[in-house]
């Protein structure tokens, strides 16, 4: 490949993995002299248009470009970077400045410029690769077809569950369990997950109250404590944006189970998972979203995860109090995907697939008890609910419930919320087992 045909290229659109986020950057003009890339920047990073050296990665132009790139850089972080053979989707983040980039990046300026011949996405999964993320902090990290290499492995691991009770694919791994807020069915499906493997697990259960947290210790500090004795780190943290924290401090790989008000990645998974396996598809679907959408880091999760697929349609069905926020419904929006919302929980339950109820959360209230008595008990899927609901449709549930799912549901087949918690296992087997082996 030559300067010359690199000059004469037209321009492209080419896909970068930057610190695990997706982003498409238009290409326009090559002006490298010496080497075969430029530094490319896609600014939709919550850097608010600055450049910090974590947003800046190389553009290849074939695979043998990006091979030899990779090894020309000097990684500010030692979370590997992770390349694949025909393809060059690549996480390449946190790369150092060099003379030679620093000057290509002065000479293009504010803007993305690059050129590349016969640039493909052709995302090949094969046996032994790395996983394409370092760790799993939020919905938007994942496509289509990684979703559906995930939903292949965990079918996989619940083979595995079913039929063997020794399996140790990950014999002589450690996984940390930092839970700063309550947990049942999340803490004790990853712990269940790792063992199932033949891991090993340090947990702290309350860590807010009962670690080094309650003495002042930052999470940082934390986190290169812990990731001192152990392979990976599953966190549950009460304030949004901790997880993403979490991974910039850890060279190991960080799970997000839930912080906060902000995301839950793993239980958006397994809730994509579950519909797929109870209704048959995820293109064409129609879901209503119910209960407390303001604070529920479920359905924000699970909202980014549907707009991945087409001719999807949304209800939000909520008390006016914990309406859903406008930047799901902007998303929502931008990708496509039609939404609606509803104060009639009767007529939205008889043209949905799926009815998803969640729990009005006491905890994300404070002071303000009179709003979350305002809230509770408004919406309640019970035996009216299941009568106007198709006989395909499924009613699903994070959990832990109270009053919203009356008990009297549990007996119907539509019921799904416990085979639900079921798939959370194989999700998170699927996870651990691509985190720290690859596919």
């Amino acid at each position: 490949m030559t300067e010359a045909s690199l000059r004469s290229t037209s321009s492209f659109v080419t896909r970068l993995v930057l610190k695990n986020r997706f982003s498409y950057a238009t290409a326009n003009r090559f002006t490298g002299v010496e080497y075969r890339f430029v530094i490319a920047y896609a600014g939709d990073f919550n850097y608010r248009g600055e450049l910090p050296l974590e947003a800046m990665s190389s553009c290849a132009f074939s695979a043998s470009t990006l091979r030899e790139t990779l090894q020309n850089h000097e990684p500010i972080s030692r979370k590997p970077s992770v390349f694949r053979k025909n393809c060059i989707s690549v996480d390449v983040s946190h790369l150092k400045l060099t003379w030679h980039n620093a000057m290509t990046w002065k000479q293009t300026g504010s803007r993305l410029k690059c050129r590349a011949l016969d640039v493909e996405n052709n995302r090949a999964f094969l046996k032994g690769e790395l996983f394409q993320l370092d760790d799993v902090i939020e919905a938007q990290q994942f496509d289509r077809e990684i979703l559906s290499a995930i939903f292949e492995v965990a079918r996989e691991m619940e083979t595995i569950e079913k039929k063997s009770r020794g399996n140790q694919i990950l014999k002589g791994y450690l996984m940390a369990t930092l839970f700063y807020e309550p947990s049942t069915r999340t803490r004790l499906s990853f712990e269940s997950a790792m063992k199932r493997l033949g891991g090993e697990v340090l947990t702290t259960e309350n860590a807010r109250e009962f670690s080094s947290a309650a003495k002042g210790e930052t999470l940082e500090d934390t986190i290169r404590t812990v990731e001192g004795y152990s392979d990976i780190i599953v966190m549950r943290h009460f304030e949004s944006g901790a997880a993403r924290r979490a991974a910039s401090t850890a060279n190991i790989p960080v799970i997000n189970a839930g912080d906060g008000p902000g995301q839950h990645p793993t239980q958006a998974l397994l809730d994509v998972y579950t519909i797929e396996r109870e209704i048959g598809k995820l293109d064409g679907i129609k879901v209503g979203l119910v209960g407390d959408l303001a604070n529920g880091r479920t359905v924000r999760s699970l909202a980014y995860l549907l707009a991945k697929y087409n001719d999807v349609k949304i209800y939000f069905v909520s008390p006016e109090v914990v309406k859903m926020k406008d930047d799901i419904k902007e998303y929502l929006t931008s990708k496509g995907i039609k939404w609606e919302e509803s104060a009639d929980l009767m007529e939205v339950a008889s043209k949905c697939d799926v009815v998803y109820q969640t729990r009005i959360q006491r905890e994300r209230f404070g002071e303000r008890v009179d709003l979350y008595d305002e809230a509770r008990g408004k919406y309640i899927v019970n035996h009216d609910v299941l009568s106007v609901m198709q006989k395909h449709a499924v009613v699903m549930h994070p959990l832990p419930r109270l009053d919203e799912i009356t008990v009297e549901v549990d007996e119907d087949p539509r019921a799904a919320y416990f085979r639900q918690a079921k798939n959370g296992l194989f999700i998170r087997m699927a996870l651990l087992k691509l985190l720290l082996l690859g596919w």
